[in-house]
This record gives structure tokens, C-alpha cells and sequence, in this order.
């Protein structure tokens, strides 16, 4: 019988039956999800959101009291987007949390496939180290862990020290590549000085028999005192974009593609009063301002931000910046991944 002589209800009947016996053999019809497997425009569960750090502060520094970085391994809260709660996503495909190391403490030494960076929010003299290689980290500063590296941190100073961890975490998830390692001791042992890599990489230098490896960096620390004078220098020509202000990317120095294979950094200037023209692209979007205040507007939604404050812009939303003060605000995404899949895209407004 075919469908045309089928009444209505009795086609469906019909069909769902079918449906019904395709399944017990894992079948499903396309036709039935077409619609939301492929849309017109990106369709996401990410929202935008926000989360004042006085309150990360406070919450982070009670788990302090309750749990040892040790008894920890990192003693860390997740931001979860509010779209993608339970998933310890702050993206559809991004993970990032707060870390807390308090002074005397040590957070063990392990590795693991996941790329990560930290971007230090506050404090300093503390340091991490990877693969045999210590640096102090400092308020602002970039610092990338690349995928199975061993690092540890620890803190000799007197105060607590902050930072935010954004790591790949749901993108090594769904494609089933997760593997991680303890060390036999808290902290690894040393084999290079400090400031070894900035020596042999971040000097317009090169070891003669180098040979690219990798898709990292192999400069780990990019240290914000290097960045904010670049960007000093740099507003001195006025050259401002009207959807990012003065805005760069963190590089690696061998290849000049992004500093990380699967997470994009940037940073970028936002001067007194300077407001950014409409601006909408594929990678959702998270940032942090190290300087300043001002507002975002995602959409219908406006977040008010201040220094060490964290938000995010979900993919394919409108997001126009207010600077209210010079503003220094560090960013991280999915871009890298997306361009070298060609998927990514944007739309500069009426810039």
C-alpha cells in the first residue's frame, strides 16, 4: 500500500511502526532529525554568563579550608556554563575553572593529553614547572601546559595565588584520546635554569638543529609585563579596529600559527571610553579582563565587568565592548581548531 492511499493517521501508524522495528536493529531515519543536525546557523546550548571574582575569591578561598592541594591534586572550582551545567563546560567544547594555591603548598606533579593554560589573576612569586623547567608566575601572566607535559605548582610566597585554568577537556573527551600519568613525587625534578626556553625560542632565536615538534609553543610563559608594554607601545600609532579595539594573538614564535593546537589566546586594548562596533563569530568566547572596567553587550543581554572578572560569549552572538577605563582583557576559543577544519567564520557588523 502506499503512502497516497493512506489516511493520515494511519501513515503514521504506519511509519512509526517502522520506526519502531528499524530501531531494534541501531537504524534511525534521517528525516526525522535533519532539521536539528543541520541548521541554518550555529545552535547552541552555551549561553552568555558571568562570574564576579570577589565571589570565585571567597568561594575558593572556604575550599581552602576544606581540602589540600594535595588531597586535591588541584584544587580547583569549575565554571559551569548555566546552558551546560553538570558537563564542567564554560563552552560547548571548553573547560575552565579557578585554581587556588596557598603559600607552602605544592599541587602534585602529573600529565596528562589535555592542553592547558593558566592566566594568573592574582599574586605572584609562586611558580609552575613543566617538563623540567620552572617559572614564577606573576599577575597577568600567559602560561601554557602542553598536551603530556609533567608540571607541578607550587608556592613559596607569602599570599594565596589565583589563576584560571582553561584547558581542552571536552575536545579530547568526544574524540576518546584522554590519558594521564602520576609521578612517583610531588614535585618533578629540574634539568633546565629558569627562563631556558625564553632564551632558546622567545629571542627571535633558534637552536640550529631545531626541528618543529609539536603543535605548542615551546615558550611557555608569556609574561604580561612583555604583553602590556607591546600593547603600549602599539596604541602610540592609533591604529584602533573598530570591532576589538588593538587586539593580538598569542603566537608560537617557530611556526607563527596560535600558541596552542587547540585553544586560541589572545589579548587585547581597550582605551577609556572606546566602545567596538557589532562583532559576532563561530568560536565561543571567553574572557577575562586584567585591567579596567566596562560592559559587554551579547545579544540582548549586557554583562558589567571588572578586573578578574570572567564571561562568555557564546558562538554566533552580537557582542559590542564599553570601555569605561583603559581595559586590558584576556580572551581564549575553540579558533584554532575550527580554522584548521575550516569551519570558522565571522561578521564584522558595520565595521
Amino acid at each position: 500500500m502506499s503512502a497516497d492511499h493512506l489516511t493520515a493517521t494511519s501513515t503514521e501508524v504506519v511509519r512509526q511502526d517502522f520506526y519502531d522495528r528499524i530501531s531494534r536493529s541501531n537504524m534511525t531515519p534521517l528525516w526525522t532529525s535533519l532539521a536539528d543536525l543541520v541548521t541554518p546557523t550555529p545552535r547552541s546550548l552555551c549561553r552568555p554568563a558571568h562570574w564576579d571574582f570577589a565571589t570565585i575569591r571567597e568561594a575558593i578561598l572556604e575550599a581552602g579550608g576544606l581540602i589540600t592541594a594535595k588531597e586535591a591534586e588541584r584544587r580547583v572550582l569549575v565554571l559551569e556554563n548555566p546552558g551546560l551545567r553538570g558537563q564542567s563546560k564554560i563552552t560547548t567544547d571548553l573547560y575552565a575553572g579557578v585554581q587556588l594555591v596557598l603559600p607552602g603548598e605544592v599541587a602534585p606533579a602529573h600529565r596528562h593529553t589535555q592542553s592547558a593554560l593558566r592566566f594568573v589573576l592574582e599574586g605572584g612569586g609562586a611558580h609552575t614547572t613543566v617538563n623540567g623547567e620552572k617559572t614564577i608566575m606573576h599577575e597577568g601572566d600567559f602560561i601554557i601546559t602542553p598536551p603530556m607535559a609533567w608540571h607541578d605548582h607550587g608556592n613559596q610566597s607569602s599570599d594565596p595565588i589565583f589563576w584560571l585554568d582553561g584547558l581542552d577537556i571536552p575536545i579530547v573527551q568526544f574524540l576518546d584520546a584522554s590519558f594521564a600519568e602520576h609521578l612517583d613525587r610531588d614535585e618533578q625534578p629540574l634539568d633546565r635554569p629558569i627562563g631556558d626556553s625564553d632564551a632558546r625560542y622567545g629571542a627571535n632565536l633558534l637552536p640550529v638543529d631545531h626541528g618543529a615538534r609539536g603543535g605548542t609553543s615551546p615558550v611557555f610563559n608569556y609574561p604580561f609585563d612583555r604583553t602590556r608594554d607591546a600593547l603600549e607601545r602599539m596604541r602610540r600609532h592609533d591604529a584602533w579596529d573598530p570591532c576589538h579595539g588593538l587586539k593580538m594573538r598569542y603566537t608560537n614564535p617557530i611556526t607563527g600559527n596560535h600558541a596552542m593546537a587547540t585553544i586560541g589566546t589572545f589579548i587585547q586594548l581597550l582605551p577609556k571610553g572606546f566602545s567596538t562596533s557589532p562583532y559576532r563569530s563561530t568560536d565561543a568566547t571567553v574572557f577575562v579582563p586584567i585591567e579596567g572596567r566596562g560592559r559587554t553587550h551579547i545579544g540582548d543581554t549586557v554583562i558589567e565587568w571588572g578586573k578578574r572578572d570572567i564571561f562568555v560569549v557564546p558562538s554566533w552572538h552580537h557582542e559590542r565592548h564599553e570601555s569605561d577605563e583603559d581595559s586590558v582583557l584576556f580572551s581564549f576559543s575553540d579558533r584554532p581548531v575550527q580554522q584548521a577544519l575550516y569551519l570558522f567564520r565571522e561578521d564584522r557588523g558595520n565595521a
